[in-house]
């Protein structure tokens, strides 16, 4: 079985393919621009890698336009399109839908009533669902939540303190994201130190972030919410935030309801801060060189994950493995640094040479402390291959 894993934004759509017979990746590649007069496209095949540009009015030409660089006959690693078994895609809310779906009308118009919860990532996945749906029906269309691997997560945990029936009735409760991301760090830092009953904190930290808890492989725990905009801060997104300012904004702004979420969910985060970047190379760079936003920026970044990892732990009655992800997790070692500054006495020693010089999947703990701390680059798509092919086996 082959299943081609889609990861779609507005004008956007990149993908790999897997063979899962032996969960190898036999491609990758994507569009750029999707809608514009010329859109970039490349593919990945075999380590070599073609550029090109093309007409790409909507997704479903773009899938096309992917599947026939697979089955070009000088380069392709496909001999038809039809072995494609499924398109899978790493879906983020799909409001009572979670876990692994096949994507149907009802699962659709689901999505749509989560749209002001995600506005950054529902509508497109909708849009490109229904145009893939239309123009490729014979490739099953897979649905794998971000908030499924969550559902683990204990009542108590899940709950915010609101009245009861808004849980029961409008789904208002923490759901949990990035769950590809953190059950792929569950099951692989498992493989790593040999046992399958680890307290874990899986920290996945790029351009939206978010920390895990995870024991014996399951969610326990994790810091974002109702939605994405929730938990850390990230790159442009607000995370936690105390909605009763929101009407002395708007009382001193003139500003609407609408207006502030917009500047809370695409203008805020390390960028409202700084006033320089969401990225965090930038505000590095900005720092040294002055910049005290950027530097307060990281600094507040640097607090609210140590914050959060410190509940976490208590959740967990302890840490046996801290694990680092994500753009950022696997790359900014002054990050890893701040986040595991004077933890020794519980149980945290970070190896000040290992972590200047970590690359890729590596353990960097000095080995005097009972807890192991490794980067492990996350590998979503995989997770989302496997959910696919086990729904269609009926698993």
């Amino acid at each position: 079985m082959k299943v081609l894993v889609a990861n779609l934004g507005s004008t956007s759509f990149k993908y790999r393919l897997f063979d899962m017979a032996d969960s190898r990746q036999l491609a990758r590649g994507g569009v750029e621009r999707i809608g514009s007069p010329e859109s970039p496209c490349f593919v990945e095949i075999g380590g070599q890698r073609r550029e090109m540009t093309a007409v790409v009015p909507d997704h479903a030409v773009a899938v096309k336009a992917c599947l026939e660089q697979l089955t070009d006959p000088s380069s392709g690693c496909l001999s038809e399109a039809s072995e494609v078994s499924a398109i899978g895609f790493k879906a983020v809310h799909g409001g009572r839908f979670s876990g692994v779906q096949r994507v149907t009308p009802e699962v659709l118009a689901e999505m749509e009533t989560m749209n002001a919860v995600a506005p950054a990532h529902n509508p497109p996945y909708i849009a490109a669902m229904r145009q893939l749906a239309e123009k490729l029906p014979e490739i099953p269309l897979v649905a794998a939540f971000e908030t499924g691997f969550h559902q683990t997560i204990p009542p108590h945990a899940r709950l915010y303190a609101v009245p009861y029936e808004w849980a029961e009735s409008y789904h208002v409760k923490r759901w949990g994201f990035h769950g590809a991301s953190h059950r792929y760090i569950g099951g692989r830092i498992a493989e790593l130190m040999g046992r399958d009953d680890l307290r874990v904190v899986s920290c996945h930290l790029g351009g939206s972030n978010s920390l895990c808890a995870i024991r014996d492989g399951r969610s326990i725990g994790t810091t974002m919410g109702m939605s994405p905009q929730t938990g850390l801060p990230h790159n442009n997104r607000v995370g936690d935030f105390d909605p009763f300012a929101l009407p002395i904004v708007m009382q001193a702004t003139g500003k609407s309801l609408d207006e502030l979420l917009n500047e809370l969910a695409c203008h805020s985060g390390l960028l409202g801060v700084s006033g320089v970047s969401g990225d965090i190379r930038d505000l590095e760079q900005a720092a040294d060189e002055g910049h005290e936003r950027a530097r307060l920026a990281l600094d507040l970044f640097v607090a609210e994950i140590r914050r959060h990892l410190g509940g976490l732990m208590i959740e967990l009655g302890g840490l046996d493995a801290l694990v680092f992800t994500g753009g950022i997790g696997e790359n900014a070692q002054r990050v890893r640094e701040g986040v595991c500054r004077e933890l020794t006495s519980f149980g945290i020693v970070l190896d000040p040479r290992l972590n200047a010089s970590a690359k890729g999947e590596t353990r960097i703990d000095s080995g005097q402390g009972p807890t192991q701390i490794w980067i492990v680059p996350t590998n979503e798509e995989l997770v989302v291959a496997r959910q696919a092919q086990q729904l269609l086996a009926g698993k």
